[in-house]
């Protein structure tokens, strides 16, 4: 979940992951995890999110669009 903090971009799906170097570019899925926390909002889009990360996603004022 921390890793979101270093992304540029107000709207994260895989593509974006993979060009800021969050995650490999043979990766096909990944799920985002409540570790560490989110400091600014953010719009999640066909990325998995356990509860926790959608809840504190949410409460940094972002959203999830799975």
């Amino acid at each position: 979940l921390s890793e979101l903090n270093k992304v540029d971009a107000d709207v994260i799906d895989l593509a974006v992951l993979k060009a800021a170097n969050i995650v490999n570019e043979n990766v096909l899925t990944v799920k985002i995890i409540l570790s560490g926390e989110i400091a600014k909002p953010v719009k999640v889009v066909g990325i998995p999110c356990t509860r926790g990360a959608k809840a504190a996603i949410e409460a940094a004022g972002g959203s999830v669009e799975e």
